[in-house]
C-alpha cells in the first residue's frame, strides 16, 4: 500500500506521517521533497529559477520511480506532500498504480488561519509575501475541492489522533463470528 498523506505547508504532514508510520507493520516514511530540493538546487546552479519544484516533470517521474523502488523492499509506504495542483496529484497516482494496486490519498485540512499560526510557531516568516505562507494559502483554497478526498480534520488534534484515526481507515477492523 502506498498512502499519499496531502496537505498545506505546516499542517502537520510528517508529523502524522512518522506517527503513522510507527503504528503500520514493515512501513517506511518516503518523502520525495528531498528530491524536489535537489532538483531546485541543481536547477540554480544551471542558472535557472524554479520557484515551485513539483512544476518540474522529471520530478513527478522520480517520485513515481523513487516510490517504485522503496516498494521492492517495503509492502507499506506513507508519502507527506503538499500537492495543491490536482492533475499533478493524478499523474503521481495514475503513475504509481501501475505497479502499486492499493494507492490511497487523505488530506488534512486546517482553515488558512490555523495553518499559518502552525508555520508562525515553528518559525516560518510570518510575512504573507513568504513562500511557505503563500503556498499555505494555496493548498487550503485546493484543497476544498473534491479532488483532494478524503479530508481528516486537523484541527484542535494531536498527530497521534490523526494517526490513529488514519490507521484505523486503512486497517479494517477484524470482525470475530
Amino acid at each position: 500500500m502506498i498512502l499519499l498523506l496531502n496537505g498545506a505547508f505546516g499542517i502537520g504532514k510528517t508529523t502524522v506521517a512518522r506517527a503513522l508510520v510507527a503504528r503500520l507493520p514493515r512501513a517506511v516514511l518516503y518523502d520525495p521533497e528531498l528530491i524536489g530540493i535537489a532538483l531546485q538546487r541543481a536547477a540554480r546552479l544551471a542558472g535557472r529559477r524554479v520557484d515551485d519544484f513539483q512544476d518540474l516533470r522529471v520530478w513527478r517521474r522520480l517520485t513515481i520511480a523513487g516510490l517504485w523502488v522503496v516498494r521492492r523492499l517495503w509492502p507499506n509506504i506513507v508519502v507527506p506532500m503538499a500537492f495543491s495542483n490536482a492533475a499533478y496529484l493524478q499523474e503521481i497516482r495514475a503513475g504509481i498504480s501501475r505497479f502499486e494496486p492499493r494507492v490511497l490519498h487523505f488530506c488534512l485540512v486546517a482553515p488558512v488561519e490555523v495553518v499559518h499560526e502552525r508555520l508562525r510557531r515553528r518559525g516560518e516568516d510570518a510575512n504573507p509575501a513568504a513562500w511557505q505562507v503563500r503556498r499555505a494559502s494555496e493548498c487550503c483554497l485546493a484543497h476544498e475541492s473534491s479532488d483532494f478526498a478524503t479530508h481528516v480534520a486537523a484541527v484542535n488534534r494531536t498527530p497521534e489522533d490523526i494517526a490513529e484515526e488514519l490507521y484505523r481507515l486503512i486497517i479494517p477492523v477484524p470482525c470475530h463470528v
